[in-house]
């Protein structure tokens, strides 16, 4: 039964989802997809909707009835009223211990939270880890999860996207290498392996039913996660009733900066970069009716000279502006000062090769939409973004996008630039957070003067 445990464990999945000749057996266990309150509210079992726009009746062929089915998972199959969700019913597969293989050494920053993480997960508790972008988020967790293992513990790491399991995985599997990784995204070859770490989408998660003993979520601020109750809702099914919760993230919302600054939410910061260097402050110039010069068929004077110098020394650049159609207009402008710069945004199906280009140092700016704000890193990097005042750049992407410059030890400082036609409350706290989070660096020792 060994094959129908590594399909089942954890797992709350469809009929259809596992061999046919199985689904009699024993050690398979049932779960209704939809469930009724007492007032005849019907709920869905695997992704928690409630929602009555998102519940629907059909005429169902296996029951002959009409069924409520759900509609807010129904891209993962549908579930109906008449359909279980599958799950194993016998005992769990034990975790081996697995030593981790790393020769690295953490931070002053990073060995507080590593310790913070260790302690969480032996207590069962939750944790907040508040980590400047480019601490080195994914080392201080290895000997939390080393402990993990040797205490008989599964551990989940969830993201909101699939590039980062595709980067985590091999690190991960590099420094546990008696194990082997599963990693869960659409269309992935591990979805019925069963392993001690399992790295994947949070979308992923509503395949699983209290299944992990450590979740670690990492990006939490990131959509589509903080915006989804569902997916919220599919982290907690897939714990353990005993279990732990660390979060990861560089900007918490502002409800959760309140809670740790009220000692409400369980938390620990790393402020500074492993360099020991500062983190680059968001400078602000005023440009105007930028909207107004770009329509006109003129780069904004200041944003021009901010290129050119960079242009003349070397530096990439990155270059965010709020929409496509402002890219799509703006772009042909400024490859008149180099015909050589490039656009980027979320369905070019050039976009992956444009960014190995630009590591290659073969494009020298690339204009982009927030998709770039996050996982990202080229060495000397220098961003600017034009029209900071515009509601896409919340606090949140304000500070990731600053968090591109500034990450490699060879070159740990650089220019950010948020040009602009008026200062947003968003701007605003986004370059307070990154000053509170140097001060409390210095005063901790954590940074150089």
């Amino acid at each position: 039964m060994d094959p129908l445990r590594n399909v089942l464990a954890g797992k709350q999945l469809l009929r259809e989802e596992f061999p046919f000749e199985m689904v009699d057996s024993p050690l398979v266990s049932k779960r209704p997809g939809i469930v009724f309150d007492k007032k005849g509210r019907a709920c869905c079992n695997r992704c928690g909707n409630s929602d009555k726009e998102l519940l629907a009746e059909f005429p169902c062929a296996r029951c002959g009835k009409k069924c409520v089915y759900c509609r807010a998972c129904i891209m993962m199959g549908r579930v109906s009223e008449c359909t279980p969700l599958y799950g194993w019913g016998g005992d769990m597969p034990e975790i081996d211990h697995a030593s981790l293989k790393w020769s690295g050494s953490l931070s002053d920053g990073q060995r507080v939270a590593s310790d913070r993480v260790v302690k969480a997960i032996s207590h069962n508790d939750e944790l907040l880890v508040w980590a400047v972008c480019g601490a080195g988020k994914t080392e201080l967790l290895f000997k939390g999860i080393e402990v993990a293992f040797a205490t008989g513990k599964r551990v989940c790491i969830a993201t909101p996207r699939t590039d980062v399991v595709l980067e985590l995985a091999p690190r991960l599997q590099s420094v546990f290498p008696s194990i082997q990784v599963a990693s869960l995204y659409g269309g992935s070859d591990d979805r019925h392996q069963f392993s001690p770490l399992t790295i994947t989408t949070t979308h992923q998660l509503l395949r699983f039913y209290q299944a992990f003993d450590v979740m670690i979520v990492d990006e939490v601020d990131a959509f589509p996660y903080s915006v989804d109750p569902m997916l919220q809702f599919a982290v907690r099914n897939a714990m353990k009733v005993e279990s732990s919760l660390i979060y990861l993230t560089a900007t918490p919302s502002q409800k959760w900066q309140k809670e740790c600054l009220g000692r409400k939410r369980n938390f620990v910061t790393i402020p500074a970069r492993f360099h020991r260097c500062s983190l680059p402050v968001p400078e602000f110039v005023w440009c105007g009716n930028w909207e107004k010069v770009v329509k006109k068929g003129r780069v904004p004077l200041k944003l021009q000279k901010w290129i050119e110098h960079r242009l003349l020394v070397g530096t990439p650049m990155l270059l965010f502006v709020p929409t496509v159609a402002w890219m799509a207009k703006l772009l042909p402008l400024i490859q008149m000062i180099d015909e050589r710069i490039e656009s980027v945004h979320a369905e070019d199906p050039d976009r992956k090769e444009k960014v190995l280009r630009m590591r290659k140092k073969e494009i020298p700016l690339l204009v982009t939409t927030t998709i770039l704000e996050r996982g990202v890193t080229f060495p000397g990097l220098e961003v600017a973004v034009l029209g900071s005042e515009d509601r896409i750049f919340t606090e949140s992407a304000l500070v990731q996008i600053a968090g591109r410059v500034g990450r490699s030890a060879d070159k740990p400082f650089g220019n950010v630039t948020f040009f602009h036609n008026g200062r947003t409350q968003a701007m605003e706290k986004a370059k307070g957070q990154v000053v509170m989070m140097n001060k409390e660096a210095l005063a901790k020792g954590l940074i150089d003067e």
